[in-house]
């Protein structure tokens, strides 16, 4: 989803008033980072808490086993690390997953066996959205799927959420819940129901229409869940947290608003992501948040809001160094996110952060208010993201001092990783920075 793809970030041509009214009731964080600029490390970072490049998840997901050099066993989200829905579940929450996982679709890498008691969805990283009885890759708790309640997906994703949620609401045994509803919406392919794209006829290119009408299926979605808490009386004690998994791509006719920068590059447009929160019974409404946030906030942000603590971090495995990862985990932590609910009140201001990133050829560390981006391929860049949305001031020869310490915290943490990537990512994503770095711009909302 692009950075300006929602009428609360400055659409003009998209509508996504559910979402919109989603930041109404809630604090909207406009300079929120994800784990990584491609999906799969992404979704490792904020489903565990931590650097995914800590435990050797740097690379996509995209391929069959075959094409990396790598053992396929390696190929998913490490079993020892907890993830969101282990701590949770252990707590005595409900747990479950619906959509796309993205995670390994190996022994040990199923969702049912990495806390979620119940999933529907994909374990791969992309689906298309007209699933037949016959031909897909969906399954509800290892069972293969053919028959579904829509037959648009995601608004099949949002049926079997409301199912389950409605579950958890009527069961003689109450817990309370923690749903991950992950729509794949809207990645690619681009396809949309014909009804759905007669709402944008006026938007002549056909890509952006087909995207904007994606964009409005998922806003529907998160219209109807939030309607049936609202019902059910359980919206006010509800936390939602709602974002991207990354910036937007290239070839799905997103929008990244003022930010330069795609999917899987590490400028702004890659890695920056609007992200809502909402919990009307603690948060205030209609707020926006100035401080840098992360999608690895959501960890223990969710266990302070659950009164959980976090399960011990697991012990090195053999492909690991064990001693750098107690190093690692005694300068930055077992985990690296912080629980920004005091922040989000506004019981304390927003801290300086640090946040790390690594993709094939490409580092880049925020550091307050200064971004350093290195490539293989042409020279480092230094930015003022904050103050500097487009990035289109390059600070690297004005500011040297600077330059130079944020190269040592780069190679400090680097040197700190407890083990090499696990497997490459697609040559796509060296490719598109290769390519781009130098010519991607700022460009207006396309009509």
């Amino acid at each position: 989803m692009g950075y300006g793809d929602l009428g609360c970030m400055g659409s003009q041509h998209l509508v996504t008033p559910h979402i919109d009214a989603l930041a109404e009731s809630g604090v909207l964080c406009q300079q929120a980072y994800v784990a990584s600029s491609v999906c799969s490390p992404s979704r490792a970072g904020l489903l565990t808490g931590r650097d995914p490049r800590r435990f050797g998840y740097e690379g996509n997901l995209n391929q069959g086993a075959a094409n990396y050099a790598t053992r396929p066993e390696l190929l998913g989200l490490p079993p020892g690390e907890h993830t969101l829905a282990d701590h949770l579940r252990a707590t005595g929450y409900a747990t479950a997953l619906i959509g796309k996982w993205h995670l390994g679709i190996g022994d040990g890498f199923h969702p049912n066996t990495r806390g979620f008691d119940h999933f529907c969805g994909m374990l791969v990283g992309s689906h298309g959205y007209f699933p037949r009885p016959d031909r897909n890759q969906l399954e509800r708790n290892g069972e293969a799927l053919r028959d579904f309640s829509s037959p648009y997906l995601t608004d099949f994703f949002t049926d079997e959420a409301l199912r389950w949620v409605q579950q958890q609401q009527s069961a003689t045994e109450q817990k309370p819940w923690f749903l991950f509803l992950s729509w794949n919406a809207p990645h690619g392919p681009l396809q949309a129901t014909e009804e759905d794209l007669k709402r944008f006829a006026h938007i002549g290119d056909k890509k952006r229409r087909t995207y904007a009408a994606m964009m409005y299926a998922l806003d529907r979605g998160v219209g109807r869940i939030r309607s049936h808490l609202q019902k059910s009386g359980d919206l006010n004690n509800t936390l939602i947290c709602f974002f991207s998994d990354n910036g937007g791509a290239t070839g799905n006719a997103s929008w990244n608003g003022p930010l330069s920068g795609v999917k899987g590059c590490l400028r702004e447009g890659g890695v920056r992501v609007p992200m809502i929160w909402s919990w009307p019974d603690q948060l205030p409404a209609g707020e926006t948040h100035a401080g840098v946030v992360s999608s690895l906030d959501l960890l223990p942000t969710f266990l302070a809001a659950a009164g959980a603590q976090p399960l011990p971090l697991s012990p090195a495995r053999p492909h690991e160094d064990k001693r750098n990862r107690e190093k690692a985990v005694k300068s930055y932590g077992a985990y690296d996110g912080i629980n920004v609910l005091p922040q989000l009140v506004g019981e304390v201001p927003p801290e300086p952060r640090t946040l790390f990133w690594r993709l094939q050829g490409q580092t880049a560390v925020l550091d307050g208010g200064d971004k350093l981006i290195t490539l293989s391929h042409r020279p480092a860049q230094l930015f003022q993201p904050a103050a500097d949305l487009g990035e289109t001031v390059d600070r690297f020869d004005t500011n040297r001092s600077r330059t130079v310490e944020l190269f040592q915290m780069l190679g400090q943490w680097e040197s700190s990783l407890a083990t090499v990537p696990l497997w490459g990512s697609s040559p796509f994503w060296i490719e598109q920075s290769a390519k781009h770095y130098d010519t991607w711009q700022v460009r207006p909302e396309p009509k």
